[in-house]
C-alpha cells in the first residue's frame, strides 16, 4: 500500500468526523448530555459530551470504505494481510464495540470504577482470546525474545487496558486528549507501514482522520467533549495499533518503543500514582496534579499548555520511530537523554509533590483571563 492511499483513508476519517460531530453535538445539547464545570474540571460553562461516537463513526466511515475498495477496486488491506485472521479482526472488532460501550454507559449513567474496570477487561480478554497476543517480549537493548507462554493473555489484557486508561486519564484539557493519539498514530502508522502491517496501518489512519476531524470542534474553546467512550476507545485501540504494527512481528523489537510513543500519558499515570503514594492520597481522589495542571499552575494558558505537550508528543514520537530502526548505541544515547530530560521537567514541574491550594487557584485564575 502507497502512502497516498493512507491520505485517502485519513482524509475520509477527517471528513466524516467533521460533518457528524455538529450532529452528535446538538443531539448532546438536546438530551442535556453535558459536562459541567466544577470539581477537577477547568472549563468554565456546560459542554456537550459524546464526541467520542463522532470519532467512532468516523472511524467505521473509514473501514468501510477500505472494504469497499478492496471489493471493487483490488484495494491491498485486511484481506492480504497474511499476519491477521477473520477471527482476529472479529475480536478487534468486538473488543473495540465493548470498550466503546463501556465509556458510553459510565458518561451516560457515571458506573462504579470496578464495574467500568472490568468492562475493560472484557473488552481486552476478546482481543486476546481471539489470537492477538503479546507472546514475547523484546528486550530494547539486544536483539533476544522472551517468550511469555501461558502469561501472554494477561500480559496482553494488562496492555489493553493500560493504554486506554492512559489517554482517558491525559484527557483534561481541550485538544489534548485527540491531538497526542493523532500524533502517537501517526508514528505508529509510519512503523506499521514499513513492517507490512497493513491491518494496523488502516487502523492507525482511521484514528488519525477522525481525531483530526474531531479537533475543529475540540481544540480550544471546545464546543464538544469525546467523553470517556471517545478517550477509553482511543487508548484500546493505540493498545491493539502498537501490538499489530510493532510487537506482533519475527524480528525482536523493542518493547520500549510503542511505550516512548504514548510516553506523555505514560508518564503522567505514573507520577499521580507516586504521588498518592508519597502522600497517602487514595486513588480514588482526582487532583489537579496533572502535566497540564502543572503547566497550567506555571503561567501558560489552555492553548499554550496543549501546544507544548503536542511538541513534546511530537518529539517522543519521532525517537521512537528512530529507536526501531537505530543501533545499540543510538538506542542507548536516546533513551538516557530521554529519561533525563523527563526527570528535569518532572522537577520543575512538582509531578511528585502533593497539589498545593495556591496552585489550584493560580490554575484558575489564569483560566478566568
Amino acid at each position: 500500500m502507497s502512502y497516498l492511499h493512507y491520505i485517502v483513508l485519513l482524509a475520509c476519517g477527517a471528513l466524516v468526523t467533521a460533518l457528524v460531530t455538529p450532529l452528535v453535538r446538538d443531539s448532546a445539547i438536546k438530551r442535556h448530555l453535558l459536562s459541567m464545570p466544577g470539581g477537577r474540571k477547568i472549563h468554565k460553562r456546560p459542554v456537550p459530551e459524546m464526541g467520542g461516537t463522532a470519532i467512532v463513526i468516523g472511524m467505521v466511515a473509514v473501514i468501510v470504505l477500505q472494504i469497499i475498495g478492496e471489493r471493487f477496486f483490488s484495494w491491498k488491506g485486511f484481506s492480504s494481510d497474511l499476519t491477521s485472521s477473520a477471527l482476529m479482526l472479529a475480536g478487534i472488532a468486538a473488543g473495540v464495540l465493548v470498550i466503546y460501550a463501556v465509556g458510553l454507559i459510565d458518561d451516560l449513567r457515571d458506573i462504579s470504577p470496578g464495574l467500568k474496570l472490568s468492562g475493560q477487561i472484557i473488552a481486552a480478554l476478546i482481543v486476546s482470546l481471539c489470537g492477538l497476543r503479546i507472546n514475547f517480549i523484546s528486550n530494547p537493548f539486544q536483539d533476544s525474545i522472551v517468550n511469555l507462554g501461558l502469561l501472554s493473555v494477561p500480559v496482553t489484557v494488562l496492555y489493553l487496558v493500560a493504554f486506554a486508561n492512559i489517554i482517558n486519564l491525559i484527557d483534561g484539557l481541550d485538544g489534548l486528549a485527540a491531538g497526542l493519539s493523532a500524533i502517537a498514530a501517526s508514528s505508529l502508522l509510519m512503523l506499521a507501514a514499513g513492517a507490512n502491517q497493513l491491518t494496523a496501518a488502516i487502523i492507525a489512519a482511521a484514528l488519525i482522520g477522525s481525531c483530526i476531524g474531531f479537533l475543529f470542534f475540540n481544540f480550544n474553546p471546545a464546543s464538544i467533549f469525546m467523553g470517556d467512550e471517545g478517550a477509553l476507545t482511543l487508548g484500546f485501540l493505540l493498545g491493539i495499533i502498537s501490538m499489530m504494527g510493532v510487537m506482533k512481528t519475527t524480528a525482536a523489537i523493542a518493547l520500549a518503543v510503542p511505550l516512548l510513543i504514548v510516553a506523555i500519558p505514560i508518564f503522567d499515570t505514573f507520577s499521580a500514582i507516586v504521588r498518592r503514594m508519597r502522600h497517602h492520597t487514595s486513588f480514588k481522589v482526582a487532583d489537579k496534579g496533572h502535566i497540564h495542571h502543572r503547566l497550567l499552575g506555571r503561567g501558560f494558558n489552555q492553548k499554550q499548555t496543549v501546544l507544548i505537550l503536542y511538541s513534546w508528543s511530537f518529539a517522543l514520537a519521532i525517537g521512537g520511530y528512530a529507536i526501531r530502526y537505530a543501533p545499540f548505541w543510538v538506542r542507548t544515547v536516546t533513551l538516557v537523554a530521554l529519561f533525563v530530560i523527563t526527570g528535569v521537567l518532572a522537577y520543575w514541574l512538582g509531578l511528585f509533590e502533593s497539589v498545593h491550594p495556591d496552585g489550584e487557584e493560580r490554575a484558575k485564575e489564569l483560566l478566568n483571563r
